[in-house]
């Protein structure tokens, strides 16, 4: 179940988010204004595509030498008296996790927005052993009082949700007497958050970047709930992806810079803030005990292959914001709790093609995410090397596409069969065509004919057609 959202097949799912018009609705619009704000953002920072540059070099430079910074960080994150504990799979993240957690005893746990734990399934494996898990993030805190609702959208997880939705919720799960008033309903959530904050044993955040050089784990949030997650419970656990790291805080600038424009076109989010181990004599806040879980997962088989650019990603959505097919069916579509063309690359990797092997092809391959991606990761040349590998190495392509690729080897390989094909065809697809167009073809042209429409085979073959130019002009030039 790693990563997966649901059992549902991917057409399905599909369909679902192409006929919730609400979500189309809000996924566009959100788009748009997201995408706006990264365009002005990038603009007045200037020579963007130079940071953008820098911005790969130092995640290609990281991800070469990972061995050397993990080492450095795990060290500098002991010698602060933090613990590090490396994770190969979910399961012995979970392990590692529930073991700190029936040590402290722990009842209750607060923890910020984190994909890492969605991927690895945390909160269910911490609630198996009896513990109360709180999302403290408000997006995240609508989904799980909406029975446990999952994200759609890689930094506004409730995106596909409006505010009479959020109410509704509210009033049911949380007694809400009030409007459907953001401030209003906001409000509420952060009463009701408070108290979890003062009682929670333990604090669990994600990892934007790790400092290497410090052994620091830095957080970049809009709402304060990360630093009450780990000022106020006696012990923190921060999850973080083996590929999120960085050298020194030179690197860490550079990169939040690129980071909060790309996400929501901010030069800053509100809150910055970098944790260094656990709280030391005379200091007034922060965790008694301090766990670092590093969690491969599949990560360390990505690198040194031709899909190792993916774990540049800084998870700041940008590529979703601008992607033609997630603006139509919407996050909950790709299975997975990574969407948008960062999710159709990196899911398969992390997942197996079994359970993703349809996401490759949920892109028009136009190319936006990679002009978007501000470490220019070729997310469409990989999604493209995904189809590759699917359908020469995997054997998963789906049986019309054999059949029909087939066909074509064989009738191309004969010029007398191309011909008879080329003739045959506008007659065998008349019953088919409304115009010029096939509006609902056969076998493979269905899927592509019930969302759009397919040119019709001409009567006149192109070879014919420049038979007769050619004696056209040999005519003219006769006389």
């Amino acid at each position: 179940m790693s990563m997966k959202i649901g059992n549902d097949q991917f057409k399905k799912r599909v369909d679902d988010g192409v006929n919730n018009a609400f979500m189309r609705f809000a996924v566009s619009s959100a788009q748009e204004r997201l995408r706006s704000r990264r365009l002005d953002a990038a603009e007045e920072l200037g020579n963007w595509e130079e940071w953008r540059a820098l911005g790969e070099e130092i995640r290609q430079h990281t991800l070469e030498n990972s061995d050397y910074y993990l080492e450095q960080l795990t060290d500098n994150v002991a010698k602060r008296g933090g613990h590090v504990f490396f994770a190969q799979t979910a399961e012995e993240a979970n392990e590692y996790i529930k073991n700190v957690a029936r040590k402290k005893q722990a009842k209750k746990v607060v923890k910020s927005k984190s994909m890492v734990t969605e991927e690895i399934h945390m909160n269910a494996a911490l609630e198996e052993l009896g513990c109360e898990v709180i999302e403290t993030d408000l997006g995240e805190y609508i989904l799980q009082v909406d029975d446990h609702d999952p994200p759609s959208h890689i930094v506004a997880p409730a995106l596909h949700k409006n505010k009479e939705q959020i109410r509704d919720v509210f009033q049911e799960k949380l007694s809400y007497k009030k409007t459907e008033k953001p401030e209003e309903l906001a409000l509420h959530a952060r009463e009701m958050l408070r108290k979890e904050f003062l009682s929670a044993d333990i604090g669990i955040t994600g990892c934007n970047f790790a400092i290497a050089e410090s052994g620091s784990i830095s957080l970049v949030t809009n709402e304060g709930n990360a630093r009450l997650t780990t000022a106020l419970p006696k012990t923190q656990i921060t999850v973080m992806g083996m590929e999120r790291i960085v050298p020194t805080f030179e690197e860490f600038e550079v990169l939040v810079s690129l980071l909060t424009r790309s996400a929501v076109g901010q030069r800053l989010t509100s809150y910055v803030t970098a944790l260094t181990g656990p709280r030391l004599p005379g200091e007034v806040d922060g965790p008694e005990e301090f766990h670092l879980v590093i969690v491969d997962n599949g990560r360390s088989a990505i690198l040194g292959t031709e899909f190792q650019s993916v774990l540049q990603c800084i998870r700041c959505a940008a590529c979703v914001n601008v992607c033609p097919v997630y603006r139509h069916i919407g996050g909950h579509s790709y299975g997975s709790i990574y969407s948008g063309p960062i999710g159709a690359v990196l899911s398969p990797l992390l997942g197996g093609y079994e359970d993703y092997k349809e996401l490759p092809y949920a892109s028009t391959l136009c190319a936006a995410c990679t002009d978007a991606c501000p470490v220019k990761i070729p997310l469409h040349e990989l999604l493209h090397k995904h189809r590759q590998r699917i359908v020469e190495k995997e054997g998963k392509a789906p049986i019309s596409e054999k059949l029909a690729m087939k066909a074509f080897g064989l009738g191309a390989a004969s010029s007398s069969l191309y011909t008879v094909g080329a003739k045959v065809a506008p007659a065998a697809l008349t019953p088919f065509m409304s115009g010029s167009s096939i509006s609902k073809g056969p076998g493979p042209l269905k899927a592509w004919t019930e969302s759009r429409e397919f040119p019709a085979p001409t009567k006149e073959r192109l070879r014919d057609w420049f038979d007769k130019r050619s004696d056209d002009d040999e005519r003219k030039h006769s006389k």
